[in-house]
């Protein structure tokens, strides 16, 4: 397992928190997904043979996040 922290902007709400939860934690391999909003990252665990950091990327990205 791989654990990596996201700078993302653009989060400011309780619909943020559960929208990029919901989403990145469908990925199989992912087995951890929290936001803070305070500090602006989100933190991923996941198993890189099953998927890519830039999948998880992209994903926040296409909601309207800008992941750092």
């Amino acid at each position: 397992m791989v654990k990596n922290n996201l700078n993302v902007k653009g989060m400011s709400c309780g619909h943020c928190i559960s929208a990029i939860e919901a989403s990145v934690g469908k990925f199989p391999g992912v087995t951890s997904v929290k936001v803070n909003l305070d500090s602006g990252t989100v933190e991923v665990e996941f198993n890189p043979d099953e998927v890519t950091l830039d999948s998880i990327k992209e994903t926040i990205d296409d909601q309207g996040y800008d992941v750092q």
